[in-house]
Protein backbone atom coordinates (compact mmCIF):
# COMPACT_ATOMS: atom_id res chain seq x y z
CA UNK A 1 0.00 0.00 0.00
CA UNK A 2 1.24 3.44 -0.89
CA UNK A 3 0.47 6.47 1.27
CA UNK A 4 1.36 9.21 -1.18
CA UNK A 5 2.00 9.75 -4.85
CA UNK A 6 4.20 12.02 -6.89
CA UNK A 7 2.28 14.68 -8.76
CA UNK A 8 3.27 14.70 -12.41
CA UNK A 9 0.06 15.93 -14.00
CA UNK A 10 -0.72 12.47 -15.36
CA UNK A 11 -4.07 10.91 -14.68
CA UNK A 12 -3.81 7.52 -13.06
CA UNK A 13 -6.03 4.73 -11.92
CA UNK A 14 -3.77 3.32 -9.24
CA UNK A 15 -5.09 0.88 -6.69
CA UNK A 16 -7.98 -0.66 -8.61
CA UNK A 17 -8.63 -4.32 -7.99
CA UNK A 18 -11.46 -6.55 -9.06
CA UNK A 19 -13.82 -8.18 -6.62
CA UNK A 20 -16.87 -10.32 -7.12
CA UNK A 21 -20.02 -9.18 -5.37
CA UNK A 22 -23.44 -10.82 -5.54
CA UNK A 23 -22.24 -12.94 -8.41
CA UNK A 24 -21.31 -9.96 -10.57
CA UNK A 25 -17.83 -8.62 -11.13
CA UNK A 26 -17.56 -4.97 -10.20
CA UNK A 27 -14.62 -2.69 -9.68
CA UNK A 28 -13.86 -1.96 -6.04
CA UNK A 29 -11.79 0.79 -4.58
CA UNK A 30 -8.96 -1.32 -3.32
CA UNK A 31 -6.51 -0.61 -0.57
CA UNK A 32 -3.69 1.50 -1.91
CA UNK A 33 -0.71 -0.16 -3.52
CA UNK A 34 -2.28 -3.00 -5.46
CA UNK A 35 -0.45 -4.82 -8.22
CA UNK A 36 -2.10 -2.77 -10.96
CA UNK A 37 0.35 -0.74 -13.05
CA UNK A 38 -0.43 2.98 -13.04
CA UNK A 39 1.08 6.31 -13.83
CA UNK A 40 1.95 8.43 -10.78
CA UNK A 41 -0.09 11.46 -9.93
CA UNK A 42 -3.48 10.50 -8.57
CA UNK A 43 -3.52 8.19 -5.60
CA UNK A 44 -5.47 5.14 -4.61
CA UNK A 45 -8.90 6.58 -5.19
CA UNK A 46 -9.94 5.36 -8.60
CA UNK A 47 -13.37 3.77 -8.29
CA UNK A 48 -15.30 2.93 -5.17
CA UNK A 49 -16.34 -0.67 -4.88
CA UNK A 50 -19.71 -2.22 -4.33
CA UNK A 51 -22.98 -2.43 -6.15
CA UNK A 52 -24.68 0.81 -5.30
CA UNK A 53 -25.03 0.45 -1.57
CA UNK A 54 -28.11 2.27 -0.37
CA UNK A 55 -30.79 4.30 -2.04
CA UNK A 56 -30.01 6.27 -5.14
CA UNK A 57 -27.21 3.99 -6.32
CA UNK A 58 -28.02 4.68 -9.94
CA UNK A 59 -26.50 1.35 -11.06
CA UNK A 60 -22.83 0.49 -11.30
CA UNK A 61 -20.87 3.06 -13.33
CA UNK A 62 -18.28 2.01 -15.86
CA UNK A 63 -14.70 1.88 -14.56
CA UNK A 64 -13.17 5.33 -14.36
CA UNK A 65 -16.48 7.18 -14.26
CA UNK A 66 -18.27 8.66 -11.24
CA UNK A 67 -21.51 7.38 -9.81
CA UNK A 68 -24.52 9.19 -11.23
CA UNK A 69 -25.81 10.33 -7.85
CA UNK A 70 -25.47 9.91 -4.08
CA UNK A 71 -27.23 7.69 -1.54
CA UNK A 72 -30.16 9.12 0.37
CA UNK A 73 -28.94 11.31 3.22
CA UNK A 74 -25.85 12.62 1.43
CA UNK A 75 -25.40 15.81 -0.61
CA UNK A 76 -24.14 15.52 -4.16
CA UNK A 77 -21.34 18.11 -4.34
CA UNK A 78 -19.81 17.20 -7.69
CA UNK A 79 -16.83 15.12 -8.70
CA UNK A 80 -13.15 14.82 -7.89
CA UNK A 81 -9.99 13.12 -9.18
CA UNK A 82 -10.38 14.28 -12.78
CA UNK A 83 -14.09 13.52 -12.77
CA UNK A 84 -13.63 9.85 -11.83
CA UNK A 85 -15.39 9.93 -8.44
CA UNK A 86 -18.74 11.26 -7.28
CA UNK A 87 -18.35 13.28 -4.05
CA UNK A 88 -21.16 12.61 -1.58
CA UNK A 89 -21.02 14.88 1.47
CA UNK A 90 -22.01 13.74 4.95
CA UNK A 91 -24.63 15.86 6.73
CA UNK A 92 -23.35 18.28 9.35
CA UNK A 93 -25.28 16.38 12.04
CA UNK A 94 -26.07 12.67 12.02
CA UNK A 95 -29.20 12.02 14.10
CA UNK A 96 -30.58 8.50 14.17
CA UNK A 97 -28.92 5.87 11.98
CA UNK A 98 -26.85 6.65 8.88
CA UNK A 99 -24.83 4.16 6.87
CA UNK A 100 -21.97 5.23 4.59
CA UNK A 101 -22.20 2.55 1.90
CA UNK A 102 -19.44 1.21 -0.32
CA UNK A 103 -20.45 2.20 -3.87
CA UNK A 104 -18.68 2.14 -7.20
CA UNK A 105 -17.45 5.53 -8.36
CA UNK A 106 -18.16 7.19 -4.99
CA UNK A 107 -16.09 8.92 -2.33
CA UNK A 108 -17.41 10.76 0.74
CA UNK A 109 -16.63 14.28 1.97
CA UNK A 110 -16.41 15.56 5.55
CA UNK A 111 -17.07 19.30 5.41
CA UNK A 112 -16.67 21.40 8.53
CA UNK A 113 -17.49 20.08 12.00
CA UNK A 114 -19.44 16.92 11.18
CA UNK A 115 -21.14 15.59 14.32
CA UNK A 116 -22.67 12.25 15.17
CA UNK A 117 -25.51 12.96 17.60
CA UNK A 118 -25.80 15.78 20.12
CA UNK A 119 -23.86 15.79 23.35
CA UNK A 120 -26.18 13.74 25.58
CA UNK A 121 -24.30 14.56 28.79
CA UNK A 122 -22.31 12.59 31.33
CA UNK A 123 -25.07 10.40 32.74
CA UNK A 124 -26.53 7.72 30.41
CA UNK A 125 -29.51 7.35 32.76
CA UNK A 126 -30.38 11.03 32.44
CA UNK A 127 -29.47 12.31 28.95
CA UNK A 128 -29.61 16.03 28.22
CA UNK A 129 -33.18 17.10 27.48
CA UNK A 130 -33.85 17.34 23.77
CA UNK A 131 -30.60 15.64 22.76
CA UNK A 132 -30.61 12.85 20.18
CA UNK A 133 -28.34 9.91 19.59
CA UNK A 134 -26.58 9.35 16.29
CA UNK A 135 -25.21 6.05 15.00
CA UNK A 136 -22.84 6.25 12.05
CA UNK A 137 -21.94 3.02 10.26
CA UNK A 138 -19.12 3.05 7.69
CA UNK A 139 -18.83 0.02 5.46
CA UNK A 140 -15.53 -1.73 4.74
CA UNK A 141 -13.60 -0.16 1.88
CA UNK A 142 -15.23 3.28 2.12
CA UNK A 143 -13.00 6.33 1.57
CA UNK A 144 -13.71 9.69 3.17
CA UNK A 145 -11.81 12.98 2.91
CA UNK A 146 -11.60 16.46 4.37
CA UNK A 147 -10.36 19.54 2.54
CA UNK A 148 -9.09 21.78 5.36
CA UNK A 149 -8.16 21.81 9.02
CA UNK A 150 -11.70 22.72 10.03
CA UNK A 151 -13.10 19.53 8.50
CA UNK A 152 -13.34 16.79 11.12
CA UNK A 153 -15.64 14.04 12.34
CA UNK A 154 -16.89 14.25 15.94
CA UNK A 155 -18.79 11.45 17.67
CA UNK A 156 -20.49 13.00 20.70
CA UNK A 157 -21.16 11.47 24.12
CA UNK A 158 -24.00 8.99 23.96
CA UNK A 159 -23.58 8.33 20.22
CA UNK A 160 -21.64 5.67 18.33
CA UNK A 161 -19.55 4.98 15.26
CA UNK A 162 -19.15 1.56 13.66
CA UNK A 163 -16.30 1.90 11.15
CA UNK A 164 -15.15 -1.65 10.50
CA UNK A 165 -12.90 -2.37 7.57
CA UNK A 166 -11.19 -5.67 6.92
CA UNK A 167 -7.58 -6.78 6.69
CA UNK A 168 -7.74 -6.47 2.91
CA UNK A 169 -10.27 -3.66 2.56
CA UNK A 170 -9.68 -0.96 5.18
CA UNK A 171 -11.62 2.24 5.69
CA UNK A 172 -9.53 5.30 4.80
CA UNK A 173 -9.95 8.83 6.17
CA UNK A 174 -7.67 11.17 4.25
CA UNK A 175 -7.25 14.61 2.69
CA UNK A 176 -8.54 16.07 -0.54
CA UNK A 177 -4.93 16.61 -1.63
CA UNK A 178 -4.28 12.89 -1.23
CA UNK A 179 -7.31 12.04 -3.33
CA UNK A 180 -6.09 14.45 -6.01
CA UNK A 181 -2.56 13.06 -5.93
CA UNK A 182 -0.55 16.00 -4.59
CA UNK A 183 0.64 14.57 -1.25
CA UNK A 184 4.26 13.69 -0.58
CA UNK A 185 6.16 11.91 2.17
CA UNK A 186 6.24 15.21 4.11
CA UNK A 187 2.57 16.18 3.73
CA UNK A 188 0.60 16.68 6.93
CA UNK A 189 -2.14 18.78 8.53
CA UNK A 190 -4.41 18.80 5.47
CA UNK A 191 -7.67 18.16 7.35
CA UNK A 192 -8.87 17.77 10.93
CA UNK A 193 -9.20 14.11 11.95
CA UNK A 194 -11.52 11.80 13.89
CA UNK A 195 -12.69 12.66 17.42
CA UNK A 196 -14.68 10.37 19.74
CA UNK A 197 -16.13 11.62 23.03
CA UNK A 198 -17.41 9.26 25.72
CA UNK A 199 -18.69 9.11 29.28
CA UNK A 200 -15.83 7.27 31.00
CA UNK A 201 -13.97 8.91 33.91
CA UNK A 202 -11.49 11.75 33.52
CA UNK A 203 -9.16 13.52 35.93
CA UNK A 204 -10.46 16.97 34.96
CA UNK A 205 -12.68 17.89 37.91
CA UNK A 206 -14.21 21.02 39.44
CA UNK A 207 -12.61 22.36 42.60
CA UNK A 208 -13.52 20.15 45.55
CA UNK A 209 -14.59 17.17 43.40
CA UNK A 210 -12.52 13.98 43.25
CA UNK A 211 -12.57 11.61 40.30
CA UNK A 212 -14.17 9.34 39.31
CA UNK A 213 -17.28 11.49 39.33
CA UNK A 214 -19.87 12.39 36.70
CA UNK A 215 -19.12 16.04 37.47
CA UNK A 216 -15.59 15.59 36.12
CA UNK A 217 -15.89 16.77 32.54
CA UNK A 218 -13.31 18.17 30.14
CA UNK A 219 -13.36 19.89 26.78
CA UNK A 220 -11.64 18.21 23.85
CA UNK A 221 -8.67 19.92 22.25
CA UNK A 222 -9.50 21.55 18.95
CA UNK A 223 -13.26 21.47 19.61
CA UNK A 224 -15.85 22.80 22.07
CA UNK A 225 -17.09 19.25 22.70
CA UNK A 226 -17.33 17.86 26.22
CA UNK A 227 -16.16 14.46 27.40
CA UNK A 228 -16.18 12.46 30.62
CA UNK A 229 -18.53 11.00 33.18
CA UNK A 230 -18.49 7.98 35.47
CA UNK A 231 -19.22 5.05 33.14
CA UNK A 232 -15.92 3.13 32.74
CA UNK A 233 -17.48 0.59 30.35
CA UNK A 234 -19.07 3.22 28.09
CA UNK A 235 -19.46 2.03 24.49
CA UNK A 236 -18.81 4.49 21.64
CA UNK A 237 -18.82 1.78 18.97
CA UNK A 238 -16.07 0.02 17.01
CA UNK A 239 -13.11 1.16 14.90
CA UNK A 240 -11.32 -1.68 13.14
CA UNK A 241 -8.95 -1.67 10.16
CA UNK A 242 -8.90 2.10 9.69
CA UNK A 243 -6.30 4.42 8.18
CA UNK A 244 -6.23 8.13 9.08
CA UNK A 245 -3.86 10.03 6.78
CA UNK A 246 -2.44 13.60 6.62
CA UNK A 247 -4.61 14.93 9.46
CA UNK A 248 -4.13 17.17 12.47
CA UNK A 249 -4.59 20.91 12.66
CA UNK A 250 -3.52 23.59 15.14
CA UNK A 251 -6.55 25.66 16.09
CA UNK A 252 -4.37 27.73 18.44
CA UNK A 253 -1.25 27.18 20.57
CA UNK A 254 -1.56 23.86 22.46
CA UNK A 255 -5.03 23.34 20.99
CA UNK A 256 -4.77 20.85 18.16
CA UNK A 257 -6.63 18.10 16.38
CA UNK A 258 -4.78 14.82 15.95
CA UNK A 259 -5.36 11.86 13.66
CA UNK A 260 -7.50 10.09 16.28
CA UNK A 261 -8.68 11.69 19.52
CA UNK A 262 -10.26 9.45 22.17
CA UNK A 263 -11.73 11.51 25.00
CA UNK A 264 -13.48 9.83 27.92
CA UNK A 265 -13.91 6.72 25.78
CA UNK A 266 -14.91 3.63 27.74
CA UNK A 267 -13.76 0.01 27.73
CA UNK A 268 -16.90 -1.07 25.87
CA UNK A 269 -15.47 0.60 22.75
CA UNK A 270 -13.37 -1.48 20.32
CA UNK A 271 -10.31 0.26 18.82
CA UNK A 272 -7.94 -2.00 16.93
CA UNK A 273 -5.96 -2.12 13.70
CA UNK A 274 -5.57 1.66 13.43
CA UNK A 275 -2.97 3.47 11.35
CA UNK A 276 -2.28 7.19 11.85
CA UNK A 277 -0.04 8.44 9.05
CA UNK A 278 1.63 11.89 9.02
CA UNK A 279 -0.50 13.74 11.55
CA UNK A 280 0.62 17.32 12.09
CA UNK A 281 0.09 16.79 15.82
CA UNK A 282 -0.17 13.40 17.58
CA UNK A 283 -0.93 10.05 16.04
CA UNK A 284 -3.41 9.16 18.79
CA UNK A 285 -4.20 11.30 21.82
CA UNK A 286 -6.23 9.87 24.68
CA UNK A 287 -7.94 12.10 27.26
CA UNK A 288 -9.06 10.09 30.27
CA UNK A 289 -11.33 7.09 29.83
CA UNK A 290 -10.73 3.37 30.04
CA UNK A 291 -10.57 2.36 26.39
CA UNK A 292 -8.22 -0.45 25.36
CA UNK A 293 -6.44 -0.49 22.01
CA UNK A 294 -4.69 -3.19 19.97
CA UNK A 295 -2.62 -3.30 16.79
CA UNK A 296 -1.58 0.31 16.20
CA UNK A 297 0.67 1.72 13.47
CA UNK A 298 1.60 5.34 14.17
CA UNK A 299 3.89 6.78 11.48
CA UNK A 300 5.31 10.26 11.03
CA UNK A 301 3.44 12.27 13.66
CA UNK A 302 4.83 15.78 13.94
CA UNK A 303 4.32 15.71 17.69
CA UNK A 304 3.89 12.47 19.67
CA UNK A 305 3.02 8.98 18.54
CA UNK A 306 0.80 8.12 21.53
CA UNK A 307 -0.08 11.06 23.78
CA UNK A 308 -2.21 10.61 26.90
CA UNK A 309 -3.76 13.19 29.21
CA UNK A 310 -6.38 13.60 31.90
CA UNK A 311 -6.16 10.21 33.56
CA UNK A 312 -6.37 7.46 30.92
CA UNK A 313 -6.63 4.08 32.67
CA UNK A 314 -6.63 1.66 29.77
CA UNK A 315 -4.07 -0.36 27.85
CA UNK A 316 -2.59 -0.70 24.38
CA UNK A 317 -0.94 -3.85 23.06
CA UNK A 318 0.98 -4.37 19.80
CA UNK A 319 2.12 -1.07 18.32
CA UNK A 320 4.62 0.20 15.77
CA UNK A 321 5.65 3.84 16.18
CA UNK A 322 8.05 5.48 13.72
CA UNK A 323 8.71 9.19 14.18
CA UNK A 324 9.20 11.83 11.51
CA UNK A 325 12.80 11.95 10.30
CA UNK A 326 13.33 15.65 11.02
CA UNK A 327 13.06 17.85 14.08
CA UNK A 328 9.94 19.83 14.91
CA UNK A 329 9.58 22.98 16.95
CA UNK A 330 7.03 21.84 19.52
CA UNK A 331 8.69 18.67 20.77
CA UNK A 332 8.11 15.13 19.58
CA UNK A 333 8.11 11.87 21.51
CA UNK A 334 7.08 8.32 20.92
CA UNK A 335 5.06 8.43 24.16
CA UNK A 336 4.13 11.54 26.13
CA UNK A 337 1.97 10.65 29.10
CA UNK A 338 0.42 12.92 31.71
CA UNK A 339 -2.56 13.03 34.06
CA UNK A 340 -4.16 16.46 34.31
CA UNK A 341 -2.95 20.06 34.58
CA UNK A 342 -1.19 20.41 37.90
CA UNK A 343 -1.54 16.72 38.74
CA UNK A 344 -4.40 15.00 40.55
CA UNK A 345 -5.11 12.19 42.97
CA UNK A 346 -6.78 10.38 40.06
CA UNK A 347 -3.49 9.30 38.50
CA UNK A 348 -3.21 8.36 34.88
CA UNK A 349 -2.48 4.64 34.60
CA UNK A 350 -1.48 4.04 30.97
CA UNK A 351 -0.39 0.49 30.22
CA UNK A 352 1.34 -0.73 27.06
CA UNK A 353 2.83 -4.02 25.99
CA UNK A 354 4.62 -5.13 22.83
CA UNK A 355 5.47 -1.81 21.23
CA UNK A 356 8.42 -1.02 19.01
CA UNK A 357 9.18 2.72 18.97
CA UNK A 358 11.73 4.04 16.47
CA UNK A 359 12.91 7.64 16.93
CA UNK A 360 13.88 10.31 14.45
CA UNK A 361 17.11 10.47 12.48
CA UNK A 362 17.60 14.09 13.58
CA UNK A 363 19.53 14.85 16.75
CA UNK A 364 17.17 16.56 19.20
CA UNK A 365 18.41 16.26 22.75
CA UNK A 366 15.21 17.37 24.50
CA UNK A 367 12.82 14.87 22.93
CA UNK A 368 13.10 11.56 24.79
CA UNK A 369 11.20 8.65 23.27
CA UNK A 370 9.24 8.27 26.52
CA UNK A 371 8.24 11.34 28.56
CA UNK A 372 6.29 10.81 31.79
CA UNK A 373 4.87 13.71 33.77
CA UNK A 374 1.99 15.20 35.78
CA UNK A 375 1.19 12.32 38.08
CA UNK A 376 1.45 9.36 35.73
CA UNK A 377 1.55 5.78 37.04
CA UNK A 378 2.54 3.83 33.92
CA UNK A 379 3.28 0.22 33.08
CA UNK A 380 5.51 -0.45 30.06
CA UNK A 381 6.05 -4.10 29.21
CA UNK A 382 7.77 -6.21 26.53
CA UNK A 383 8.71 -3.19 24.41
CA UNK A 384 11.64 -1.89 22.34
CA UNK A 385 12.72 1.76 22.11
CA UNK A 386 15.48 2.87 19.79
CA UNK A 387 16.92 6.01 18.23
CA UNK A 388 19.43 6.03 15.37
CA UNK A 389 23.00 6.15 16.66
CA UNK A 390 23.36 9.75 15.43
CA UNK A 391 20.48 10.95 17.58
CA UNK A 392 21.13 12.76 20.86
CA UNK A 393 17.69 11.93 22.26
CA UNK A 394 17.35 9.78 25.36
CA UNK A 395 15.02 6.82 25.69
CA UNK A 396 13.35 7.85 28.99
CA UNK A 397 12.54 11.19 30.62
CA UNK A 398 10.69 11.24 33.95
CA UNK A 399 9.55 14.81 34.29
CA UNK A 400 8.04 15.22 37.76
CA UNK A 401 8.44 14.00 41.32
CA UNK A 402 4.84 12.78 41.55
CA UNK A 403 5.47 10.27 38.76
CA UNK A 404 8.54 9.04 40.64
CA UNK A 405 6.39 8.54 43.75
CA UNK A 406 3.93 6.50 41.69
CA UNK A 407 6.67 3.90 40.98
CA UNK A 408 6.42 3.36 37.21
CA UNK A 409 6.54 -0.27 36.09
CA UNK A 410 9.09 -1.33 33.44
CA UNK A 411 9.44 -5.04 32.69
CA UNK A 412 11.25 -6.68 29.79
CA UNK A 413 11.90 -3.28 28.19
CA UNK A 414 14.81 -2.87 25.77
CA UNK A 415 16.47 0.55 25.30
CA UNK A 416 18.85 1.25 22.41
CA UNK A 417 19.43 5.02 22.50
CA UNK A 418 22.53 7.21 22.60
CA UNK A 419 21.54 7.90 26.24
CA UNK A 420 19.12 5.74 28.21
CA UNK A 421 17.99 8.51 30.60
CA UNK A 422 17.27 12.22 30.23
CA UNK A 423 18.97 14.43 32.83
CA UNK A 424 15.80 16.44 33.39
CA UNK A 425 15.83 19.52 35.61
CA UNK A 426 12.94 18.03 37.63
CA UNK A 427 14.18 14.43 37.86
CA UNK A 428 17.82 13.85 36.99
CA UNK A 429 19.27 10.89 35.11
CA UNK A 430 20.37 9.10 38.27
CA UNK A 431 16.87 9.22 39.75
CA UNK A 432 15.37 8.04 36.44
CA UNK A 433 17.87 5.17 36.35
CA UNK A 434 16.89 4.18 39.88
CA UNK A 435 13.26 3.83 38.74
CA UNK A 436 14.08 1.83 35.61
CA UNK A 437 16.33 -0.57 37.54
CA UNK A 438 14.22 -0.83 40.74
CA UNK A 439 13.82 -4.27 42.28
CA UNK A 440 10.37 -4.88 40.84
CA UNK A 441 11.36 -3.76 37.35
CA UNK A 442 12.91 -6.90 35.93
CA UNK A 443 14.33 -8.04 32.61
CA UNK A 444 15.17 -4.53 31.41
CA UNK A 445 18.08 -3.53 29.16
CA UNK A 446 19.09 0.15 29.52
CA UNK A 447 22.13 0.18 27.20
CA UNK A 448 21.25 -2.17 24.38
CA UNK A 449 22.30 -2.13 20.75
CA UNK A 450 19.45 -2.29 18.24
CA UNK A 451 19.46 -5.10 15.71
CA UNK A 452 16.02 -4.34 14.29
CA UNK A 453 15.41 -5.17 10.64
CA UNK A 454 12.85 -4.12 8.05
CA UNK A 455 10.12 -6.40 6.71
CA UNK A 456 11.34 -8.53 3.84
CA UNK A 457 10.99 -6.63 0.57
CA UNK A 458 9.99 -3.32 2.12
CA UNK A 459 11.41 -0.13 0.65
CA UNK A 460 12.91 1.99 3.43
CA UNK A 461 12.28 5.72 3.41
CA UNK A 462 13.44 8.52 5.69
CA UNK A 463 10.83 7.29 8.14
CA UNK A 464 12.49 4.07 9.22
CA UNK A 465 10.39 0.94 8.91
CA UNK A 466 12.89 -1.34 10.68
CA UNK A 467 10.89 -2.86 13.52
CA UNK A 468 11.38 -6.65 13.39
CA UNK A 469 13.49 -8.00 16.24
CA UNK A 470 17.07 -9.01 15.64
CA UNK A 471 19.25 -11.23 17.81
CA UNK A 472 19.65 -8.71 20.63
CA UNK A 473 15.93 -8.10 21.04
CA UNK A 474 15.13 -11.81 20.72
CA UNK A 475 17.48 -12.54 23.61
CA UNK A 476 15.19 -10.70 26.06
CA UNK A 477 12.78 -12.88 28.02
CA UNK A 478 9.22 -11.56 27.86
CA UNK A 479 6.86 -11.48 30.80
CA UNK A 480 3.23 -12.52 30.67
CA UNK A 481 1.60 -9.07 30.41
CA UNK A 482 -1.79 -10.35 31.54
CA UNK A 483 -0.34 -10.65 35.05
CA UNK A 484 -0.03 -6.84 35.04
CA UNK A 485 -3.22 -6.02 33.10
CA UNK A 486 -5.93 -8.57 32.45
CA UNK A 487 -6.89 -7.09 29.06
CA UNK A 488 -3.48 -8.02 27.63
CA UNK A 489 -2.94 -11.37 25.94
CA UNK A 490 -0.01 -13.56 26.86
CA UNK A 491 3.06 -13.40 24.61
CA UNK A 492 6.51 -14.95 24.58
CA UNK A 493 8.39 -12.09 22.88
CA UNK A 494 9.10 -8.39 23.21
CA UNK A 495 8.38 -5.77 20.55
CA UNK A 496 5.50 -5.24 18.16
CA UNK A 497 5.90 -8.40 16.09
CA UNK A 498 7.23 -11.81 17.00
CA UNK A 499 9.27 -12.35 13.84
CA UNK A 500 9.21 -11.74 10.08
CA UNK A 501 6.31 -14.18 9.70
CA UNK A 502 4.15 -12.15 12.09
CA UNK A 503 2.56 -9.73 9.61
CA UNK A 504 -0.48 -8.33 11.42
CA UNK A 505 0.46 -4.86 10.07
CA UNK A 506 0.20 -5.84 6.40
CA UNK A 507 -2.77 -5.53 4.02
CA UNK A 508 -4.73 -2.81 5.81
CA UNK A 509 -1.93 -0.22 6.17
CA UNK A 510 -0.10 1.96 3.67
CA UNK A 511 3.67 2.16 3.26
CA UNK A 512 4.61 -1.38 4.29
CA UNK A 513 4.12 -3.53 1.21
CA UNK A 514 7.18 -4.56 -0.79
CA UNK A 515 8.27 -1.75 -3.07
CA UNK A 516 5.88 0.82 -1.59
CA UNK A 517 6.87 4.21 -0.27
Amino acid sequence: MTCFFQSTGKIAMRGLSKVLMAGAAVLALAACGSSEVASPGEGDFGNGGGNGGGNGGGGTPAPGTPAADCPTGFANVGTIANNTLRVCQLPQQVLGNLTVPLRAGTIYAISGRTEVGNDRGADPAAPVAGSQQGVLTVEAGVRLFGSSGSDYLLVNRGSQIFAEGTSTNPIIFTSRANVEGSTTENSQGQWGGVVIAGRAPTAVCPVGVTAPNAACVGQIEGTSANYGGNTPSDNSGRLRYVQIRYSGFEISANNELQALTLAGVGSGTVVEYIQAYNSSDDGIEIFGGNVNLKYLVLNGADDDGLDTDSGWRGGAQFGIVTQRPTAVTNGSRGFEWSAAPGGTAYFAQPKVSNFTVVGRNAAVSSDALITLNSGTQPSILNSVFTNPSSSAAACLDIDDAQTVTNAPVFRSVYFACSRPYEDDSNVNAAATQAIFTAAGNTGNTPNGSATLTAPSGATLTAQSLAFINGANENAVTAINPSTVYSAFQNVTYIGAVQNAADTWYLGWTCGFAAGST
